[in-house]
């Protein structure tokens, strides 16, 4: 198992991915390491639904629907869920409290999402988190059964990860964004 620098030097978002996809045992299982984010005050704030088959076309026409597009357009976004086997859909779950706004439970929500993706990742899955302009959008929360506290966060497409058809491209070296005050 690579340490977590290593795995996340080598994390990388996988936009096209085969048909296989890990079992509900094995997303709860890297869900059980991914759920140790920060959480102040243990609230919690997150849930996380798999989408399967049927589900990934349901998420389609909702999709569509929202958009108000219509023909090869409206056809053409309800097939993007189509692209991975699995979609893990993120939610924030938001909890009135006095000590933790809802950015803060936001961003654990996030937290778990960033982590679940990194954890796939070095699991030898396929993985990208996705969003766009209807993530938010009340036809697609009612798909995924939202309730009024709720929102998404975006979806992980998780699939196989495909025989390498050309040779990775080169990657140029990140400098961290990062500044010291004294």
């Amino acid at each position: 198992m690579a340490s977590v620098r290593e795995a996340a030097l080598a994390r990388r978002s996988a936009s096209k991915v085969t048909d296989a996809a890990p079992d509900d045992a094995t997303i709860i299982g890297l869900l059980a390491a991914a759920e140790r984010v920060p959480d102040h005050a243990a609230l919690r704030p997150w849930r996380v639904i798999a989408l399967r088959g049927a589900a990934r076309s349901r998420l389609g026409a909702a999709l569509a629907e929202a958009s108000g597009l219509s023909g090869d357009a409206a056809a053409k976004l309800a097939a993007k869920p189509e692209r991975a086997p699995l979609l893990l859909a993120i939610v924030a779950t938001i909890t009135a409290h006095p000590k933790v706004p809802e950015w803060e439970q936001d961003a654990a929500a996030a937290g778990v999402a960033h982590l679940l993706n990194l954890l796939l990742d070095d699991a030898g899955w396929g993985v990208m988190w996705r969003t766009g302009p209807y993530t938010r959008h009340p036809l697609v929360a009612d798909m995924h059964g939202l309730g009024p506290n709720e929102h998404l966060l975006g979806w992980l497409y998780v699939g196989g990860v495909p025989e390498p058809t050309r040779v990775p491209r080169a990657t140029r070296p990140l400098t961290p964004n990062f500044s010291s005050f004294d």
